[in-house]
């Protein structure tokens, strides 16, 4: 039987070692962000503010999503996918590589049409068909006459993306008003709700659902009530609507990205917050739109998650997030 008194000398013998190698080893915690593949711009960012809903094509500091090291090996080929909040941002990373694994990619965005053209230029540049519709996802007529023109155009659906979304911030929950307060639950879940109504009737087994979420349905974000409120409420959908249509054979996942490079965030903040844009990260850094692509094909691919539904997958640059 241990003896108590020795039990606790080498409980402090350790501690001795401990603050010695502790004090021996102390220095300053880096402060450049880290760089796990290729080099992606870090802050300071360009101190830029874009008027909504924010057009890429007016960025300083343009966003990368070619993902130009991606090799596709055909894991959507055939496919047709729908991708809301196409035309820019994360949307435009995930058109691009649907394309590049094979599938015909219809984007659904508001009015930034110069951005759109240039996502169906990618997108094409791939090999495959593009179709781009301007419409509200609020208007659920809207997103069923999309859905119906895209299945009439090319005879099937098999991938919905539930991207587009609306961002303000406010300093004090006085400054939502009714009006903000429903343009941001309209846009960024009852639309979701709408494709989904849309997209299921010409959806069959093998299908995917794909939604965006977001580190502020996890964790929250004092000045993004409004927000926050609707990606919590994507990822109880996710998980509800997974449940609900398992017998059916069609997954439904989400990804919960931190801060990317976007038009969504200039479009918010100001120059001074933009110019320290995920700085507060462990990669102190924000993601580029080429890092969250990846895991929209993963979810999509039933060669690389047909066991998979239900599941919001962090992509946020934190550890433990």
């Amino acid at each position: 039987m241990a003896n108590q008194d020795d039990t606790a000398k080498q409980m402090q013998a350790i501690q001795s070692r401990q603050d010695q190698r502790d004090g021996s080893m102390q220095k300053e915690e880096s402060k450049d962000a880290v760089q796990t593949g290729i080099q992606e711009p870090a802050p300071p960012m360009p101190q830029q503010h874009l008027v909504k809903p924010g057009i890429e094509a007016r960025m300083e500091l343009k966003p990368k999503f070619m993902a130009e090291h991606y090799k596709g090996s055909g894991k959507l080929q055939g496919q047709v996918a729908i991708v809301t909040g196409g035309d820019s941002g994360i949307g435009r990373a995930v058109a691009v590589l649907y394309a590049r694994e094979g599938a015909d990619v219809a984007i659904l965005y508001l009015n930034e049409h110069e951005d759109a053209a240039e996502t169906r230029r990618c997108v094409e540049a791939e090999g495959q068909r593009c179709i781009t519709v301007p419409g509200d996802v609020r208007d659920m007529e809207f997103c069923k006459q999309a859905v119906d023109q895209i299945v009439a155009e090319w005879g099937r659906m098999d991938v919905l993306v539930n991207n587009a979304a609306f961002q303000e911030h406010a300093a004090d929950i006085t400054d939502i008003t009714e009006d903000r307060l429903d343009l941001t639950m309209r846009t960024n879940i009852y639309g979701y709700f709408h494709m989904v109504k849309a997209c299921l009737p010409h959806m069959k087994r093998g299908g995917a659902i794909v939604n965006t979420g977001s580190v502020t349905g996890l964790k929250g974000s004092r000045q993004l009530l409004d927000y926050s409120a609707t990606k919590g409420a994507i990822h109880a959908f996710t998980m509800s609507l997974a449940a609900n249509l398992i017998d059916k054979g069609i997954r439904v996942n989400a990804v919960a990205p931190g801060p990317v490079w976007t038009p969504l965030n200039p479009a918010d903040q100001s120059p001074e917050k933009v110019k320290e844009f995920g700085a507060s990260t462990t990669y102190k850094r924000p993601a580029q739109p080429e890092e969250l692509s990846p895991a929209y094909v993963f979810l999509a691919s039933p060669a690389c998650s047909s066991y998979i539904t239900g599941v919001i997958l962090p992509v946020t640059g934190t550890v433990g997030e």
